[in-house]
């Protein structure tokens, strides 16, 4: 259930060292792995709130 078969790019533009578990847990579930990584993912609302969660660790694009 994509938003009109819409994508976001997702970045990793922070190190995971030193944040909490359950962030670097969400990083690991969006396929981000190290420093300047990038997916492309589907536009859903999981998607979106997982990249809410680090907001902090990320930079996305549409």
């Amino acid at each position: 259930m994509t938003r009109d078969g819409k994508k976001i790019k997702v970045t990793l533009i922070k190190s995971l060292i030193g944040t909490k578990r359950s962030h670097r847990a969400t990083a690991r579930g969006l396929g981000l792995r190290r420093i300047n990584s990038s997916v492309e993912l589907d536009d859903t609302p999981a998607v979106r709130g997982m990249i809410n969660n680090i907001y902090y660790l990320v930079k996305s694009e549409t």
